[in-house]
C-alpha cells in the first residue's frame, strides 16, 4: 500500500494562508510534529508520496524524502490518498481494502460538491481509472468508484491548529514514549511536577537557573536545544532541534519548532522554525512561519477588550469568525517587524512583508510582499531588496536561497498582487493626505 498525501482543493488551501502560501498543508505543526507526520505514522505507511500545487514542487523536493508529483507513483500498488486537513488522530479508515472514496460533503449539498478526503483505490481498479494526474485520478474515482460520507474530522483554518496545540502537545509527548535528560541539566535548576513528564534530549544544554514546569503538562526538550539562565518553561511545551531559549517565559501551550531564537513571553504559539524573537514582547496565540524576525518590543494582542470571538481576514476583506476569544497573529514566511510593532488581535501579516511601528495597533490584515512605512502599505523598495535578505538570512543559518526558491516566491508575489495592489491604492490615497 502506498500512501499519497493531496494537497487540494484551492479554495481549503487558501484558509491556511499566509502559512500555506509557501508549503503544502501538511507540513504545518501541532504539537511535537507536523500534521503529515501524524498521518504516516496513523496509517504505518513505509512508502510515502504526495502532490502538491506545482509552483512549489520544486522547492518542496529539496526538501522532503517523498516523491512529489510524480505521475508514475499513481500506478502499480493499492493507493490511500488523503486530504491533508484531515485529522491524523480520527481518521479510522483501514489502508487497504475495497475501494471506496470518502467525500466531505457540506449539508443539504449533492454528492458532485464535496471534497475528496480519502480515496482507497486497490491495483486492480487502477486499470477503470484515468490517472493523468492526480486531479483526473480523484475525479475519475469519483465517477466509477463507491463514494461514502464518513465521519471524518477535519483541520480548517490555522488557527485551529493553534487552538488544540496543548492538547495536542500532551498525546504527542505520551505516543513519543521518551522521558529523563539524555542531555546536561547545569545545577542550579528546578523542575517541578514528575520527572517523568519531562525529556531533555542528546546534546541540549539547560543552563543554571532555569524552571521547568510540568505540573500542568509535558515538556520536551529536543536534540541540541540550548536554555539560557532565567528561563521559565511551562508544559506542555515543545522545543524542536537547535532552538535557542534566551530568559524566555514560555508560558503553557507552545510548539516551538527547530533553529529558532525566542525570548521575551510566548503563550500558546506555534513556531514552524528558524525564526527568531529574540527580545522582549509578548507573542500569544500565535502561529509564525519560517525566517520571520520580530524586532525587539514586537507584542501581539490575542484577546479583545469585550472578550468577544475574535475575526481574521484572511482575503483582506470576509472577515472569518474564529469562535474563539483567544487568537493573536498568523505571520508568514521571511516578515521582519521592527522595534515596537503591535499587532491587533486576530492579525493576518502576508508573507515576505516588512512592517515598521507607528505607535499604535496596526492594521488586522497587512498583504503579502508589503511594505507597512509610516502607517501605509507601500512597495518600498520593491520585491528583489525582499529577496536579497532572504537570501541573507537563510545562509545566516546555512540553508541555500536558491532558483527553485526564488520561482516559488515570483509566482506567491503575482498569486497575492490583486490584494496587496488594492492595498496600495489606498496607502498611497492615504500618502497624499499628509
Amino acid at each position: 500500500m502506498r500512501l499519497i498525501l493531496y494537497d487540494g482543493p484551492l479554495e481549503k488551501r487558501a484558509n491556511f494562508h499566509p502559512l500555506s502560501l509557501s508549503r503544502p498543508v501538511w507540513e504545518l505543526r501541532c504539537g511535537m510534529s507536523t500534521l503529515a507526520e501524524k498521518l504516516i505514522a496513523k496509517v504505518g505507511a513505509t512508502d510515502t508520496a504526495c502532490f502538491v500545487p506545482e509552483y512549489m514542487a520544486d522547492s518542496y523536493r529539496a526538501k522532503t524524502d517523498m516523491k512529489v508529483n510524480d505521475p508514475a507513483i499513481l500506478a502499480g500498488d493499492d493507493l490511500l490518498i488523503v486530504n491533508a486537513r484531515v485529522k491524523a488522530a480520527g481518521f479510522d479508515v483501514s489502508p487497504t481494502g475495497p475501494s471506496e472514496v470518502g467525500l466531505d460533503l457540506p449539508t443539504g449539498q449533492a454528492g458532485a460538491d464535496g471534497h475528496v478526503l480519502y480515496a482507497r483505490i486497490a491495483a486492480t481498479d487502477l486499470g477503470k481509472l484515468t490517472a493523468g494526474g492526480i486531479d483526473e485520478l480523484l475525479a475519475s474515482a469519483r465517477e466509477s468508484l463507491p463514494t461514502v460520507t464518513p465521519d471524518l474530522p477535519t483541520w480548517n483554518y490555522t488557527w485551529d491548529l493553534v487552538l488544540a496545540n496543548p492538547e495536542q502537545l500532551a498525546e504527542d509527548f505520551k505516543s513519543a514514549g521518551r522521558s529523563g535528560i539524555e542531555g546536561m541539566v547545569e545545577q542550579p535548576n528546578a523542575i517541578r511536577g514528575s520527572d517523568k513528564d519531562v525529556f531533555v534530549g542528546a546534546g541540549a544544554v539547560v543552563h543554571p537557573m532555569v524552571v521547568i514546569d510540568a505540573e500542568n503538562g509535558p515538556v520536551y526538550l529536543d536534540e541540541d536545544v540550548e536554555v539560557h539562565p532565567f528561563t521559565r518553561i511551562e508544559g506542555p511545551c515543545y522545543v524542536g532541534k537547535k532552538s535557542i531559549l534566551l530568559g524566555a517565559k514560555c508560558r503553557e501551550g507552545n510548539s516551538i519548532g527547530p533553529v529558532c531564537r525566542i525570548g521575551g513571553e510566548v503563550e500558546e504559539s506555534i513556531i514552524q522554525g528558524y525564526s527568531n524573537k529574540y527580545h522582549d514582547g509578548f507573542l500569544g496565540h500565535a502561529y509564525v512561519g519560517e525566517w520571520v524576525n520580530l524586532g525587539a518590543l514586537t507584542t501581539n494582542s490575542d484577546l479583545k477588550n469585550d472578550y468577544s470571538d475574535v475575526s481574521v481576514l484572511l482575503n483582506g476583506k470576509r472577515p472569518v469568525n474564529t469562535g474563539s476569544t483567544k487568537v493573536g497573529s498568523l505571520i508568514g514566511d521571511h516578515t521582519k517587524t521592527a522595534i515596537g510593532t503591535l499587532l491587533n488581535t486576530g492579525s493576518y501579516v502576508g508573507a515576505m512583508a516588512l512592517i515598521m511601528p507607528t505607535g499604535k495597533p496596526l492594521p488586522k490584515f497587512i498583504p503579502s510582499f508589503a511594505w507597512f512605512l509610516e502607517g501605509a502599505v507601500t512597495k518600498g523598495f520593491g520585491r528583489k531588496k525582499l529577496y536579497e535578505t532572504a537570501k541573507i538570512a537563510m545562509g545566516r543559518r546555512k540553508c541555500e536561497w536558491t532558483e527553485a526558491e526564488l520561482a516559488m516566491w515570483e509566482t506567491i508575489f503575482e498569486m497575492t498582487a490583486p490584494i496587496r495592489d488594492e492595498a496600495l491604492r489606498r496607502g498611497r490615497r492615504k500618502m497624499l493626505k499628509k
